[in-house]
């Protein structure tokens, strides 16, 4: 068990190390933007197609994966369609935050509590090192995410200290799920396919919907297309190495 918290805490809290570059960033440009977000979509599409997609098709079948990416997606489609005339006055810690930044945020957010539950119940599903691959692969992909919260929020003139503190808490969210998740494994069967599959399907609506449209916002183009697919291979990488 001790095992399965630390990694659950190192998983989580991915997103807050993966932000902490931007206590040194006071300039991003447009083009290093591009490259970076084209890098992060990147290491998702990667985590997503290579780890929790073939991990959710070990346990199930087509059907339960489809059906659980199916509700990722809609309940991402959800999100974003109910925040999409938000007020962000309405909220005093996201003063001066604008809406796409805000439903950024509030989609990887949301997104992180599945894959918390991902984590968990591998973890206490008993196979042998599904629970470290799982929390390995979404540790990795969550990093890139924290740098990505922390880089709009300190666009929108928030504070380093204080975009560090909303992205660290994006991640560990997670760490609430997987708790759940953890002792829910031995009780309902078959919760970790759908656990993977709904994380599968929320990630791939963050990239398609916002990540990769956001990295050609300045028509930037060629170069956010292979930072993608080195993002890609970077991660394909270390899942084969490590996996």
């Amino acid at each position: 068990m001790a095992d399965a918290f630390l990694g659950i805490v190192i998983s989580a809290m991915a997103t807050g190390l993966g932000a902490i570059p931007v206590l040194i960033l006071n300039n991003v440009s447009p083009r290093l933007k591009s490259l970076l977000l084209g890098y992060a979509s990147g290491i998702m599409m990667a985590a997503t197609t290579f780890s929790l997609i073939p991990e959710s098709l070990k346990s199930s079948d087509i059907w339960v994966l489809s059906i659980g990416m199916l509700l990722g997606t809609f309940a991402l489609n959800f999100i974003h369609s109910k925040t999409e005339d938000l007020d962000t006055s309405d909220f005093k810690i996201f003063s001066g935050v604008d809406r796409k930044t805000l439903v950024i945020i509030t989609a990887i957010t949301l997104h992180n509590l599945p894959e918390g539950l991902s984590v968990g119940v591998s973890y206490g599903s008993g196979e042998e090192n599904l629970g470290a691959i799982i929390a390995f692969a979404i540790g990795l992909q969550n990093a890139p995410e924290g740098f990505l919260v922390g880089l709009y929020l300190i666009h929108q003139k928030m504070s380093k200290v204080k975009a560090l503190m909303i992205a660290t808490f994006t991640g560990a969210v997670e760490i609430v799920t997987a708790a759940i998740g953890y002792f829910l494994a031995a009780e309902v069967a078959g919760l970790v396919p759908y656990g993977l599959s709904f994380a599968a399907g929320a990630m791939l609506f963050v990239i398609y919907k916002e990540l990769i449209p956001e990295s050609q916002e300045d028509h930037q183009v060629k170069f956010p297309t292979y930072s993608f697919i080195l993002g890609l291979i970077s991660m394909l990488y270390l899942t084969i190495h490590f996996g």
